[in-house]
């Protein structure tokens, strides 16, 4: 039997590339607990500095550690393009489900958890003056949609990109009105109060500000060429 060339190449196109992730994406587990243990090691070595480091804060608000989340996620913000916005309509349900599940399902079965497993399963295991703290990060974590890794997952699964891009876009851009609301409200339900400034400099710092920036970044690197903003990526 004879394969011809024109053949094999059909073949070959019909085969799917399978997304892959870097050496430093993929050992980012060992990366992250690296990072822990030498968290704790500097704060016991020179716990005078980190003392200082953690009294820079601005309505509770730490400055040092809102600088290392831009630098964290200002690469990733880069990506999105809130033009993007206009596709919506042509992936409603998606959009739908998506929304769904990150402003209903999940800040909500969050705060039930926390209020389940910290305020009373293991409770008993925590310092008593703690307890709020924890279940006050647990509602923070949950109000806030994921958008770095929503890249990462979606080049890993093949996902479709202008669908991504969408739905990135639109829930940054209703975290930035809704965010402070529905922590305020999960807050007060889980009887934890928080100063609205608290809430409101957060949003600045962790939302609006990274936000900003990199929509300036991306402006600035587009000017120069899409190759020159791609390199950068």
């Amino acid at each position: 039997m004879t394969v011809t060339t024109s053949e094999i190449t059909a073949s070959t196109d019909l085969q799917t590339v399978k997304p892959t992730i870097g050496n430093f994406e993929r050992n980012l587990t060992w990366w992250v607990l690296g990072c822990i243990v030498v968290g704790i090691t500097l704060g016991k070595v020179f716990p005078s500095f980190f003392q200082a480091v953690g009294g820079l804060k601005i309505a509770e608000v730490n400055l040092p550690v809102a600088i290392l989340i831009w630098l964290m996620i200002i690469p990733m913000l880069l990506k999105i393009d809130f033009s993007a916005m206009k596709e919506v309509l042509n992936h409603s349900k998606g959009i739908g489900v998506t929304l769904f599940i990150n402003w209903i399902v999940k800040p909500f079965s969050m705060a039930l958890l926390a209020w389940l497993f910290i305020r009373h399963l293991f409770a008993g295991l925590l310092p008593v003056e703690q307890i709020d703290s924890y279940i006050a990060g647990l509602i923070l974590l949950a109000a806030a949609p994921c958008t770095a890794m929503v890249f990462v997952w979606s080049g890993l699964c093949g996902g479709e990109p202008k669908f991504t891009l969408s739905q990135v876009a639109i829930n940054d851009a209703i975290m930035l009105f809704a965010f402070a609301p529905l922590v305020a409200l999960l807050l007060g339900l889980s009887s934890i109060t928080v100063p609205w400034n608290t809430l409101f400099i957060s949003v600045l710092l962790f939302i609006v500000v990274p936000v900003v920036i990199s929509q300036v970044l991306r402006k600035l690197l587009l000017s120069r060429g899409q190759s020159a903003f791609d390199n950068v990526l």
